[in-house]
């Protein structure tokens, strides 16, 4: 079940760093759950830098920081920093749940950015796990003026939480994004695979065909900062 518990969350850093991740694709792994800098998109950036900190790890979930900020290029994604959980692939359908709970904060919201899940699957369990046939994000915060990939095509209410429905891509990747309806959702806990059913149900989504390859969490700076988005809390399972 997808439970919204609060409006905001408080910040949690530790006093010591695990591992602070400045180089354009720097990452740290423990166990299942790695931390990427990700900072896929900066071509786009006239000025700008980014660097993210894990702050802890274990088998039982990450907390980790990234402070940003950027300038040109409005309508550019610059970053995806995020932390990654790994699992035995499955083909969507196949999976019962995608549990998962997270508990974040944004120091400065005059930005243009997003917080949000990113999701990706391929009718070819062995693609490359940075894109797929598919991906599905879920939008818990938007800040600004920026939007998803393509327009909106409806909305949806996934466990009584109400989001607006975009759609959009080409033919190698299409991209559906659910976005809070009702601003920022900073501290919740939830099942993702509901988002598919509806997908399937309403979208015609290849639940049967798909294998889910990828699941993050993290954020898309597009402009704006200094920002620092601090995850306090992120755990996920696949089952």
């Amino acid at each position: 079940m997808f439970k919204l518990l609060a409006l905001a969350a408080t910040a949690s850093v530790a006093n010591a760093a695990v591992a602070t991740l400045t180089a354009q694709y720097a990452s740290y792994t423990d166990g299942a759950y790695s931390v990427n800098n990700n900072l896929w998109g900066t071509g786009s950036a006239s000025s700008g830098s980014q660097t993210t900190t894990v702050d802890s790890a274990s088998s039982a979930g990450v907390a980790w920081h990234t402070t940003w900020t950027w300038q040109g290029g409005a309508n550019a994604v610059k970053s995806y920093a995020n932390s990654q959980f790994t699992f035995t692939k499955k083909l969507v359908s196949q999976i019962n749940t995608i549990q998962t709970s997270a508990k974040w904060s944004l120091s400065n919201s005059n930005v243009n950015a997003d917080v949000s899940y990113d999701l990706f699957t391929s009718a070819n369990i062995n693609h490359v796990t940075y894109s797929g046939d598919y991906e599905l994000m879920v939008w818990l915060g938007k800040y600004g003026s920026i939007q998803p990939i393509g327009s909106q095509i409806g909305t949806a209410t996934v466990d009584g939480i109400a989001f607006n429905l975009w759609g959009g891509g080409s033919s190698s990747q299409y991209t559906y994004s659910f976005v809070a309806a009702n601003g920022p959702i900073t501290s919740f806990s939830g099942n993702l695979k509901p988002f598919f059913t509806y997908l399937a149900a309403n979208h015609a989504f290849p639940i049967t065909t798909q294998y889910l390859i990828d699941l993050q969490f993290g954020t898309e700076p597009f402009t704006g900062g200094p920002t620092t988005l601090t995850v306090s809390q992120w755990s996920a399972s696949v089952a």
